[in-house]
């Protein structure tokens, strides 16, 4: 299984993949965490995908790069999705860090990306300080 298995995993995920999917590749005792979120247990990551569709329309992962090395896998991604009654696509990458058993199930799922540009900028109010504070640190 490992990465390439489990990055065409997340690439089929939507709403309604049931929790004995998500149980294919993730250990019962495994670790999600992101910039909004740290997390233990399947059922715990399970409610952060489902949340995750919930409060986004059309959320969509796509898989670019993988690079794996014995246990350890780093998935480059572009996530795309739109905001609740909004028309505009939006998009951003990151890279996740998977690290996985024996049994090639996932034990640690680490997200890195940067939620100030990738996605506060995106929300009116927070977007206009965000770029405020940019100029003045730039100068």
């Amino acid at each position: 299984m490992k990465a390439q298995d489990y990055a065409s995993f997340f690439e089929s995920i939507d709403k309604d993949t049931p929790l004995k999917e998500y149980a294919k590749f993730f250990d019962l005792n495994a670790k999600f965490k992101d910039p909004f979120h740290e997390v233990k247990g399947l059922q715990n990551i399970f409610r952060v995908f489902l949340n995750m569709y919930k409060k986004l329309d059309e959320p969509k992962f796509k898989v670019d790069e993988i690079v794996e090395s014995r246990n350890i896998a780093y998935i480059k991604w572009t996530f795309t999705f739109k905001f609740k009654k909004e028309e505009n696509l939006q998009s951003f990458e990151g890279v996740s860090r998977v690290i996985f058993n024996s049994d090639d199930k996932v034990i640690l799922h680490e997200d890195f990306w940067d939620a100030a540009s990738n996605l506060y900028e995106k929300l009116p109010v927070i977007s206009f300080l965000i770029k405020f504070v940019k100029r003045k640190i730039n100068g």
